[in-house]
């Protein structure tokens, strides 16, 4: 009896020892679980995170480098395509801007030196006051067709370089514009389904009038280099709740963007007047007078042009020795204020007789700048700071030189430096600043009525520093 109760205790202990072993093992593998668990979170975290950053990346930087990528800048994809014009119809010396609800047309034309007929297709695109693409349906401010094919085109004649000669009068009567404001022409190819090309327009709805000046600046220290714009801006019976928060005033100086200036407030508002004759907000750098050469010609040298050959590359034309400006006397001279004109003297027809032409540019230099680069500028780069208006430093020659494809015809164009890491660039370095330059300058007057989700466009007035 006694030896079984001896047993019966011992089974009991070894029962109890068993389930704490077990209770042991359960809480080990539970906290091993937990945490395996930590562990896989915190790599699922990590994991997330990286695709987070680099959905990040992509969203910010992939789009831009995509062959289709639209910018909001005049910008042209295929290097085949040349001598881009976009101006009202009937008015080739102007920007591209027209009146809403008008006969006005632009009147676009370009060269395609891929002799091969293309099925070049367009559309627009509407964007804020900032040229980016605004909130607005294509169908809310085009009425009828969303796109559209560039239909008229013409073969090169007598031109040693063959290129097919395509041009367009828009809005067409399939595609109208129902809404004022900034615009971007995207011309693509059909059948590859590329961007060619994007070109900014305007379409504008006067309802607001400007009065405008161009006087000497009010810091006495700049009135022998700078120009102020000053205005009045009359809103009459057009009604403006918030001149302060619902305007965005922008000033550009002949066709330039890089340095535009933005932003403006109203010193004072008056009744329907707003007075915007402002301090140092509204002041440019008077520059100096466009430098010119003139190609009209291939059979004798025009204006700055020191010779003219013929080779296996096709024809070339060296231009005269530029000279830096910065120090010298100012000096007016007749300009177009940085525009082309598309012409030959030698045949009839200016758009399929004009021949292309290599244009050497040379501008003499001790030595090249470290801290940024030497462009042309004007309409011949399309106000860009390009690829092809860059110039190169010659160490032998000690100057700055470029090469340019252009059509023949009548050029205007500029010297102008671009700091590193900035946008707008500085055309005093090489071309000295004077008060008596003569400049064309546009005010643009955008307005946001609340409730609404784009920017009109209500002015445009342009306004020169000095009459010729």
């Amino acid at each position: 009896m006694y030896r079984n109760n001896i047993l019966y205790i011992l089974l009991i202990f070894t029962y109890v020892f068993i389930l704490l072993i077990l209770s042991s093992c359960a809480q080990l593998m539970r906290a091993d679980q937990g945490i395996n668990t930590l562990l896989n979170e915190h790599d699922s975290l990590s994991v997330s995170s990286n695709i987070s950053d680099n959905s990040q990346v992509q969203d910010q930087d992939f789009d831009y480098f995509k062959k289709d990528y639209t910018r909001t800048y005049n910008h042209i994809y295929n290097p085949n395509i040349q001598s881009i014009q976009l101006y009202r119809k009937g008015w080739e010396m102007t920007q591209p801007y027209i009146q809403l609800k008008t006969d006005e047309r632009l009147m676009l034309s370009f060269d395609d030196l891929d002799p091969e007929v293309k099925d070049y297709k367009f559309t627009l695109v509407h964007c804020d006051a900032n040229w980016q693409q605004s909130d607005l349906l294509q169908n809310e401010y085009l009425l009828g067709f969303t796109e559209d094919f560039i239909r008229n085109y013409k073969f090169s004649i007598n031109t040693m370089q063959q290129f097919v000669h395509y041009d367009l009068v828009f809005p067409t009567e399939d595609m109208q514009i129902m809404k004022s404001g900034n615009y971007l022409l995207k011309v693509y190819d059909d059948v590859q389904e590329n961007i060619v090309f994007v070109f900014r327009f305007m379409v504008f709805e006067p309802l607001v009038t400007i009065n405008a000046n161009v006087v000497a600046p009010s810091t006495v220290a700049d009135r022998k280099y700078k120009q102020e714009v000053d205005f009045i801006l009359n809103a009459g019976a057009y009604k403006i709740l918030n001149p302060y928060r619902d305007l965005k005033i922008i000033i550009t100086q002949n066709g330039r963007w890089d340095n535009a200036l933005v932003d403006f407030k109203p010193r004072m508002v008056k009744n329907s007047k707003l007075y915007y004759d402002l301090v140092d907000e509204n002041v440019f750098n008077g520059g100096n007078e466009f430098r010119l050469f003139n190609i009209k010609s291939l059979k004798y040298a025009l204006e700055n042009v020191y010779s003219i050959e013929v080779d296996n590359k096709g024809n070339q034309v060296y231009l005269m020795h530029d000279e830096p400006r910065t120090f010298k006397l100012y000096t007016y001279v007749e300009d177009i204020n940085g525009m082309r004109i598309i012409q030959t003297e030698d045949y009839e027809n200016d758009d399929l007789e004009s021949d292309y032409v290599n244009v050497h540019f040379s501008l003499p230099y001790n030595a090249p700048f470290v801290d940024g680069n030497l462009y042309i500028m004007g309409e011949l780069t399309y106000w860009q700071f390009s690829d092809e208006g860059l110039m190169n430093y010659n160490y032998e020659r000690k100057a700055y030189e470029a090469t340019m494809f252009l059509k023949q015809g009548y050029y205007n164009y500029q010297y102008v430096f671009l700091e590193d890491g900035k946008t707008a660039g500085d055309v005093t370095l090489i071309e000295g600043n004077h008060f008596d330059t003569e400049n064309e300058y546009k005010i643009f007057v955008y307005h946001r009525e609340i409730g609404t989700i784009y920017d009109k466009l209500i002015a445009i007035h342009t306004v020169y520093s000095h009459t010729k």
